[in-house]
């Protein structure tokens, strides 16, 4: 299938895909991959992919873009406060941060439509009355970055070649990339956590689907780089997630400069400590309800190792990868991404 793109997605088979349900049964409906690039994804992209090529976006538009668990919903919730809510009087704070600021692409995973509109679910009431009248098999999430109120922002793990080449021309786009060992760690356990990808193998199987591109949204390397390569666009903040955990004030202050936001100090230390990790956990910012009740999220994951708000740290990988596979993550960052001008030198 050729997609508006350019690209054309290919249905896994076989053995490849055998493997891939094996260890990922929470993508029920196949799996694609892309050419040229490699991407991997759940099938359903292919029916949401050319929706959000031709994306329209605006000049008030931000777009917060990562690689998964890059620290994206730290950043989204950063952003949102600075552009809406500066002074934490904003009336819509306190609902859920995928209505006030969508995951674009979410929809290609979000499985079974009949649980997505059950009325129990709280994204779907928002849908219902942000987009009176639309089919929610359309695109839920797709069509509430729409539908939401300027100035929009919007979050999407898909690369910059997947988007509309107009989209940095047009909006700003603020890019996160972290230290892939930890990239690793976090998606792990999201990937267990969270029920539509429902992963069941062990952390040596997805240290080798990392390194090997197999992860749904890798290559990582390939998507760090098409954003790094178009870091001095006027419109595009390139940041790294260690250098918000080790200096988030100083980071703001760059942000402030990159949105014209005009915060004050006072202003920027509302939102270091509304956004803060523990203050996002405490109010539970990603759903607005409890984990469990969402039926997105695996219970014994969340009991044993923690719920979406697990640690949100720099280093986390120590003591988690063994020696071998930490040589293994080593070589392949010497091997993918030092080539292009990034080096993860951090002492974590």
């Amino acid at each position: 299938m050729s997609l508006a793109s350019g690209h054309k997605a290919v249905e896994m088979e076989g053995e490849e895909l055998a493997e891939q349900t094996r260890l990922f049964p929470g993508y029920q409906h196949g799996m694609v991959r892309l050419s040229p690039g490699g991407w991997v994804f759940p099938s359903p992209y292919k029916n949401f992919a050319d929706k959000i090529y031709n994306f329209k976006y605006r000049p008030s538009d931000v777009m917060v873009m990562t690689y998964p668990k890059c620290g994206t919903t730290w950043t989204q919730e950063l952003v949102w406060t600075m552009r809406n809510n500066p002074d934490l009087n904003h009336p819509l704070a306190d609902l859920s941060l995928m209505a006030r600021s969508p995951f674009q692409d979410m929809d290609m995973l979000l499985g079974d439509l009949a649980e997505v509109t059950n009325d129990n679910n709280p994204l779907y009431e928002v849908f219902r009355l942000q987009c009176p009248g639309k089919d929610p098999a359309d695109g839920l999430m797709l069509q509430l970055s729409e539908a939401i109120p300027d100035p929009r922002t919007i979050k999407s793990h898909l690369p910059f070649s997947l988007h509309n080449p107009a989209l940095l021309d047009t909006a700003k786009v603020i890019y996160v990339a972290r230290n892939p060992k930890d990239v690793i760690i976090s998606y792990h356990h999201h990937s267990r956590l969270i029920k539509v990808h429902c992963f069941r193998g062990e952390l040596e199987d997805f240290v080798k689907y990392f390194v090997d591109d197999d992860l749904v949204y890798s290559p990582y390397w390939l998507h760090v780089k098409e954003a790094w390569e178009k870091r001095h666009h006027p419109n595009l903040h390139f940041v790294f997630f260690e250098d918000l955990k080790a200096d988030v004030m100083g980071e703001l202050k760059k942000l402030n400069a990159f949105l014209d936001t005009k915060l004050t100090d006072a202003q920027l230390t509302n939102v270091a400590k509304h956004a803060s990790f523990m203050e996002m956990k405490k109010r539970k910012a990603f759903a607005g309800e409890g984990e469990a009740e969402m039926g997105f999220f695996n219970s014994e994951v969340v009991k044993k190792d923690g719920g979406f708000f697990r640690k949100g740290e720099s280093g986390d990988w120590k003591g988690k990868l063994t020696p071998e596979q930490e040589a293994m993550v080593n070589k392949w960052t010497a091997e993918k991404m030092t080539s292009f001008g990034i080096n993860f030198t951090y002492s974590v």
